[in-house]
């Protein structure tokens, strides 16, 4: 028996299967849960093609979290799929080009306010839609990326990320009630199709393995998915409101 057995996991995010969220939602099936994606717009078709190349095919649902209807159809398709939701994993992330790279001027609050949304305030999305069906508690995992300092040429989606950190640990004092914990996971750098839209993101890869006390391997993301899946799991019953940090200890380390 796995440490999910019996659970019913709602996975986001999923594009390819070189995604994080693609890690969480193939182990989590290792590990006995029964998993249901969710795509948006013209992803869909990728993230149902990706779906198959798990260990066990699984349904894709559509779930736009800029699309208000969206809320109540996803949380329909969870019930027929799955009945009860037991946890929920969040994996999504966008900005448009110009909050990212050199300047950090440049970006306008219509740019900055698609960020804040889909990066941020969809955590908020996700927990309207799937916190109803957590009749017997729950657990929201997020991915994250540590803000504590500023990045170079992350600029506004850095801003998300401190924003998504907020809306976590609200979210745990909202939910908290009701046996529902929310915690994220600071990953490390992973190659994925989103990193690859970060100006410089090879200046991360270059320096992130030499400072981590535990070294890091960008091209393998089977320690955040670990993580991920045990925060999702049971094992985990007091842990809410927190960070995680998954980087191999790059975060505690000074110049």
């Amino acid at each position: 028996m796995g440490i999910l057995t019996g659970k019913n996991i709602v996975v986001t995010g999923v594009l390819t299967d070189a995604s994080l969220a693609f890690g969480v939602a193939q182990l989590a099936q290792r590990e006995g849960a029964n998993v249901l994606l969710t795509g948006a717009g013209r992803g869909m078709s990728i993230t149902e093609r990706t779906a198959r190349k798990l260990d066990t095919p699984v349904p894709v649902v559509e779930f736009d979290v800029t699309v208000e209807e969206h809320v109540e159809s996803a949380r329909a398709a969870a019930l027929q799929h799955l009945g009860r939701v037991d946890g929920v994993l969040h994996s999504i992330g966008f900005a448009p080009a110009v909050c990212l790279g050199d300047d950090f001027m440049a970006a306008k609050w219509n740019d900055v306010a698609i960020a804040m949304q889909i990066s941020a305030y969809s955590l908020k999305t996700l927990a309207d839609a799937f916190a109803p069906l957590m009749t017997a508690g729950g657990s929201f995992v997020g991915l994250d990326f540590d803000n504590t300092v500023a990045w170079p040429a992350y600029n506004w989606m850095g801003v998300a990320k401190s924003a998504l950190e907020s809306t976590s640990r609200y979210l745990a004092k909202e939910l908290g009630g009701k046996n529902i914990r929310c915690n994220l996971v600071a990953a490390g750098p992973i190659k994925t199709m989103a990193a690859k839209s970060i100006p410089g993101f090879k200046t991360f890869e270059d320096v992130w393995d030499v400072r981590s006390p535990l070294g890091w391997d960008v091209n393998d993301s089977t320690a955040v998915a670990r993580a991920c899946v045990a925060l999702l799991s049971d094992w985990f019953p007091a842990t809410t409101a927190e960070v995680v940090h998954v980087d191999g200890g790059y975060h505690a380390m000074g110049v």
